[in-house]
C-alpha cells in the first residue's frame, strides 16, 4: 500500500457493503436536465477544508499484473485559488462483497503537482495497490471527507476487467442538447450498481473542442484569410498559442469538471459523466474532436499551417494533462510502462505516438492505438510505429498463455460500408464550380469546410479506413492482426465509435462454395468444412468483431443514413478464404444491421457475467441478437448460414452488449442490450492470409 494508515477516516463499515445510490444520481440527472445554468455551475460541496476542487477526482487506469500482482493507476484533483500543498487523499481497502474473511486496510496516495496554470494547480496521486483472492472496492477520502461517488473495484487477482466501451461523448456545435432529457451515463451507474465494472475505455471524442472557432479571435481572424497562401504561413505566435491554452484549459474544466457544455444553439449539464469517472478508472484514445473536426484529415498543406498545428498541439497538451494526467514536459510523459511510443514525432503534432498497452486482469489485455499524432491525410499509423506496436504485443503475449482476448481500441471502424461513391463524387471535377462559389459565399458557405475549401463532408470520409488513401494500410492492418492473433491463439475484438450509430463488424473465414474453386484438405470434404465454419466459431481463426459504440451522449444522424449504410452493406472479399460483413444483429428492427440511436458497451467474461455465470457449462449457443424477454431471435431465423451464426458460451467468452437509448425523454435512461458472444480461440496455428487488395500486388 502506497503511504501510512489513516485514523481520520470516520466512514462505517456498516454502509460499506452498500450498493451505489443510483436514486441519488437519477435525481441529479433530473435536476441537471431542468435547470441548465447559462455558465458552469458553482458547488459549495466543491470546497474540501481550504482547497476548491475544479475539477476530479479522475481516476485513471495504467495497468495490472506488471509486477506479480500489482495494481496501477492514478487519481487526478485540479485546485484553483488554493494553498500549494495538495489536498490529502486516503483510502480503505476491502472486499467488495461480505466473507468470512473481511480485511480492511487503510492508506494514503501521495502526490505529485504536475502542472499550474492561471491559478489551477493539477495534482496526480499515484495508485499502488495489490491484487486480492477476491474483487476489491476501494473507497478514498479529500481531507477525510467523503462522498458517495468516492469509490471504485478492483478485480480479483484471478479475475479479468469487466470493462466499458464508449465514444462521441458530447455533442456537435449545432446539436439542440434540450432534446435529451436522458443520460446514458445514468444507465452506466445503473448497470455498475450490479455488475461492478473495473475500467471504461474511451475511443475518442470524450471532448468535443470544436466551439474553439467560437471562442478563439485568432482562429477567427485566420479562417478569414481568403488568400491560400497567407493563410498557410501566418505565423502562430505567442499571444495566439496563449488563447489557444486559455480555451482548451477552460473547455475541459467546464466539461472534465461539471459536465457543462454550451454550444452554438443550446447547453446541457451532463452532471453523471464526471461523476462517473470518479468511480470507474478510465484508459483513452483520442480522435478529431478532441482537437477539433477533422483534424488529420485535410490536406497537408492546412495541416502544416502554423495556427491550424498549432491547435493539434495545444489540444494534444491538454489531452495528456486531462485525460491521461500527466505533462508532456515530464519525464513519466515519455516512461510510464503502459506506453508503447512511435520512433519519432508526428508531422504535424510535434510528439510521438502515444498508444497505449496493458493487461486488464488476468485473461483480457488492451490495446489502444493512437491514430491521431501521426495521422496526415494518407498516413494513418506510420509503418515505424507498428512495427513498435507488433514488436511490444509479441513481448507481452504468451503463445496459449493467459491472455484469451485482445482488445484493440481504434476510433475509426475498420470494417465498416464503403462509401467509395461518394468519396469519389464530393472530389470529382464536376463539383469543382459549385465548391469555388460556396467558398465564396455565392451559394449555400456549408458545403465547404473553412479551412482548406472541401466540401464539408470530405473530412469525415479521409478519416474512415477504408477511404482511398487509407486502403492498403487498413488491409495490412486486418492481415497483420489476423496473423498475430491466429500465432498467439487470442481472439482479437476491435473496439471503435466516431460514427454516431451503433453495429457489429465482423470478418471471418469463407464458407466453401464450390468444390472446384477450393483447394480442400486432405480427408475433409466441402460440407464438413463449413461446418467448423458455421458451428465451432471457436476454432475460426479469422474470426474478429469490430464492436463500433457510438455515440453515448452526441445526437444519431437521422434514419436515411442508417438505410443507406444498409444499402451500401454486403458480403464483401477480403481474401479468397476470409469475408467481411456487419451482423444482423437488431432482429427487432427492419434494419437488422445499423442502429441510429445513442448507445455505449460492455465486455464481461461469461464466467464473472451475473447474467451467465452460472450457466457456463450448459453447451448453449446464441445467435447475436437483442436481450427482450419475448423476442424470440431461433423463431426468426430458419437455420444457421454464412451470416446467421451461433456463437458458444463458455467460461471465458466474452459476453459483448450494445446497451442502446430506449427513449431520449425518459429520465431513468433506460436502455436495450444487443448482445454477441465472441468465443475464445481454441488454438494456436500459423496462418499465411495472402493476395490481399491494395497490398499484394
Amino acid at each position: 500500500m502506497n503511504g501510512s494508515a489513516n485514523g481520520g477516516i470516520s466512514h462505517g463499515d456498516s454502509e460499506w457493503f452498500q450498493p451505489i445510490p443510483i436514486e441519488e444520481f437519477q435525481k441529479i440527472n433530473q435536476l441537471s436536465r431542468e435547470n441548465v445554468p447559462k455558465s458552469r455551475p458553482i458547488d459549495d460541496t466543491d470546497k474540501f477544508g481550504s482547497h476548491l476542487i475544479t475539477c476530479g477526482p479522475i481516476l485513471r487506469l495504467s495497468g495490472t499484473l506488471e509486477n506479480q500482482n500489482n495494481y496501477r493507476g492514478s487519481i487526478m484533483l485540479v485546485t484553483k485559488d488554493s494553498p500549494d500543498e495538495a489536498p490529502q487523499l486516503t483510502f480503505k481497502i476491502g472486499p467488495s462483497q461480505k466473507s468470512t474473511n473481511s480485511n480492511f486496510k487503510t492508506g494514503e496516495f501521495l502526490s505529485t503537482k504536475y502542472y499550474e496554470q492561471n491559478g489551477y494547480k493539477f495534482f496526480r496521486y499515484e495508485v499502488n495497490l495489490e491484487l486480492a483472492e477476491v474483487e476489491q472496492k476501494v473507497e478514498y477520502f479529500i481531507n477525510n471527507s467523503f462522498k458517495k461517488n468516492f469509490q471504485f473495484y478492483i478485480p480479483a487477482v484471478d479475475e479479468s476487467m469487466n470493462v466499458i466501451s464508449f465514444s462521441c461523448n458530447g455533442f456537435s456545435l449545432a446539436c439542440d442538447a434540450s432534446e435529451y432529457k436522458s443520460s446514458l451515463w445514468l444507465d452506466v451507474l445503473d448497470k455498475h450498481k450490479d455488475q461492478h465494472y473495473h475500467v471504461m475505455l474511451g475511443g475518442g471524442d470524450q471532448i468535443y473542442c470544436d466551439s474553439i472557432k467560437l471562442h478563439s479571435k485568432k482562429l477567427q481572424e485566420w479562417l478569414k484569410i481568403k488568400n491560400p497562401l497567407k493563410k498557410r504561413h501566418a505565423p502562430a505566435e505567442a499571444n495566439v498559442i496563449q488563447e489557444f491554452e486559455r480555451y482548451y484549459l477552460q473547455h475541459y474544466m467546464d466539461w472534465f469538471g461539471k459536465g457543462y457544455w454550451k454550444g452554438k444553439n443550446s447547453s446541457v449539464l451532463e452532471s453523471l459523466f464526471p461523476i462517473t469517472m470518479s468511480q470507474i478508472p478510465s484508459v483513452n484514445i483520442y480522435d478529431d474532436h478532441d482537437i477539433i473536426d477533422g483534424f488529420g484529415s485535410y490536406h497537408d498543406s492546412t495541416m502544416s499551417a502554423p495556427i491550424f498545428a498549432s491547435v493539434g498541439n495545444v489540444a494534444y497538451k491538454f489531452y495528456m494533462l486531462f485525460q491521461h494526467q500527466m505533462n508532456p514536459d515530464e519525464k513519466v510523459h515519455l516512461n510510464d510502462p503502459s506506453w508503447v511510443l512511435g520512433p519519432k514525432p508526428g508531422p504535424f503534432i510535434k510528439q510521438k505516438n502515444h498508444s497505449v498497452f496493458m493487461k486488464l486482469g488476468k485473461e483480457i489485455s488492451l490495446l489502444g492505438l493512437d491514430c491521431r499524432t501521426e495521422r496526415k491525410l494518407k498516413q494513418i499509423v506510420s509503418p515505424d510505429t507498428y512495427k513498435v506496436v507488433f514488436d511490444r504485443l509479441n513481448k507481452e503475449i504468451e503463445t496459449q498463455g493467459d491472455t484469451k482476448h485482445l482488445l484493440v481500441m481504434l476510433g475509426v471502424p475498420i470494417f465498416y460500408p464503403r462509401l467509395v461513391w461518394l468519396e469519389w463524387l464530393l472530389t470529382s471535377t464536376v463539383l469543382a464550380p459549385l465548391r469555388k462559389l460556396a467558398a465564396k459565399g455565392v451559394i449555400n458557405k456549408g458545403l465547404v469546410n473553412e479551412f482548406d475549401g472541401d466540401v464539408e463532408v470530405l473530412d469525415d470520409l479521409n478519416d474512415h479506413w477504408c477511404s482511398k488513401y487509407h486502403k492498403a494500410e487498413r488491409n495490412k492492418l486486418i492481415r497483420d492482426l489476423v496473423e498475430f492473433g491466429s500465432s498467439k491463439g487470442i481472439r482479437i475484438t476491435i473496439l471503435s465509435g466516431d460514427v454516431h450509430l451503433c453495429c457489429i463488424g465482423r470478418i471471418k473465414s469463407k464458407l466453401h462454395h464450390h468444390e472446384t474453386t477450393h483447394k480442400l484438405v486432405k480427408g475433409d470434404d466441402i460440407n464438413e468444412l463449413n461446418e467448423k465454419i458455421l458451428t465451432q466459431p471457436e476454432n475460426d481463426p479469422s474470426l474478429i468483431f469490430n464492436v463500433i459504440s457510438s455515440a453515448i451522449v452526441n445526437a444519431p444522424p437521422p434514419d436515411a443514413m442508417a438505410t443507406l449504410l444498409n444499402s451500401r452493406s454486403g458480403i464483401h472479399r477480403f481474401t479468397s478464404k476470409i469475408e467481411e460483413d456487419i451482423v444482423p444483429i437488431f432482429q427487432d428492427y427492419s434494419n437488422h444491421q445499423f442502429l441510429n440511436k445513442r448507445n455505449w458497451s460492455d465486455l464481461i467474461l461469461a464466467k464473472q457475467s451475473v447474467l451467465y455465470r452460472n450457466d457456463v457449462d450448459k453447451g448453449i449457443t446464441k445467435y447475436p441478437q437483442p436481450l427482450i424477454v419475448d423476442f424470440k431471435i431461433d423463431e426468426k431465423i430458419d437455420k444457421v448460414d454464412d451470416r446467421h451464426i451461433k456463437y458458444p458460451l463458455y467460461d471465458d467468452s466474452l459476453v459483448t452488449t450494445i446497451r442502446v437509448e430506449k427513449d431520449k425523454d425518459n429520465l431513468k435512461s433506460e436502455s436495450v442490450g444487443y448482445e454477441v458472444l465472441i468465443p475464445r480461440l481454441e488454438k494456436a496455428q500459423k496462418i499465411k492470409v495472402s493476395h490481399i487488395k491494395h497490398v499484394d500486388i
